[in-house]
């Protein structure tokens, strides 16, 4: 199986499959692919359990599965808005926490699961709270980041404190909580504190200059007439909710 990236400010994932190959991706990522290809859509396997861990995770209740049949393929797979896809192996020696769009495809023997979730009020995540998805298994895996990306290799015992919607991906060995800066008025989450999610090290961490929060919170004066009203932390949340059904929905339409 060979792959590519293609394109800079929203690139493309191009992947090439033998005959017999497959990817794997959530319901609904395809962006185009080759007539050799067969899908196969199901639960992802797990049972009713794993199906429930996926979903709670982010993720869809259907996974697809590409595979070339007769010759071979390519499938490819497009972000959803600029930024970055990167690759990472995953086995039971390394296992990754991203954001919860950021599952874009992975070999057979991918797990996506709830990795985190942490409910922040109506805010910029729209009442959905804050999660994370888990990916376990053993399988290659692309991840997609919003924005440009930051890497930090973080020793023993050193920490990060990052606006959560900033975390595009790290190691699940960094340690990972969500903290509370009281007396910091926060107009995105509507309250008088600023959310924080504080990554402790060893590990390393991805984070992304783009979250989907703050493109919500920019266009909200857009959306729905603007005003005064538009930029509180209520309206926010429910331009972060539409936008973020726009944006990381609409495929599955």
């Amino acid at each position: 199986m060979d792959h590519k990236i293609v394109g800079t400010t929203m690139p493309v994932l191009e992947v090439a499959l033998q005959n017999g190959e497959a990817i794997i991706a959530e319901s609904g990522q395809l962006s185009w692919m080759s007539s050799s290809i067969e899908l196969h859509t199901s639960t992802g396997g797990g049972g009713i359990l794993g199906v429930f861990k996926r979903v709670a995770g982010g993720g869809t209740l259907f996974m697809t599965e590409y595979t070339a049949r007769g010759a071979p393929g390519m499938v490819a797979f497009a972000t959803k808005v600029p930024g970055h896809i990167v690759q990472v192996r995953i086995d039971a020696g390394s296992t990754y926490l991203v954001h919860r769009h950021g599952f874009l495809c992975g070999t057979p023997g991918i797990q996506v699961s709830a990795g985190f979730q942490r409910s922040l009020g109506a805010g910029v995540f729209g009442g959905n709270g804050f999660v994370l998805q888990k990916l376990s298994g053993t399988a290659d895996a692309w991840i997609e980041l919003d924005g440009e990306v930051v890497t930090y290799d973080l020793a023993p015992g050193e920490s990060l404190r990052v606006h959560p919607g900033h975390v595009g991906m790290f190691e699940e060995r960094v340690g990972f909580d969500i903290t509370m800066l009281r007396g910091v008025r926060n107009v995105l989450f509507g309250g008088d504190g600023l959310f924080l999610a504080q990554l402790t090290g060893p590990g390393r961490v991805w984070l992304q200059s783009l979250p989907l929060a703050n493109l919500a919170h920019a266009l909200a004066p857009y959306l729905g007439g603007g005003g005064e009203t538009a930029r509180t932390g209520v309206a926010a949340g429910l331009a972060g909710a539409a936008l973020g059904s726009l944006l990381g929905g609409e495929k599955d339409s």
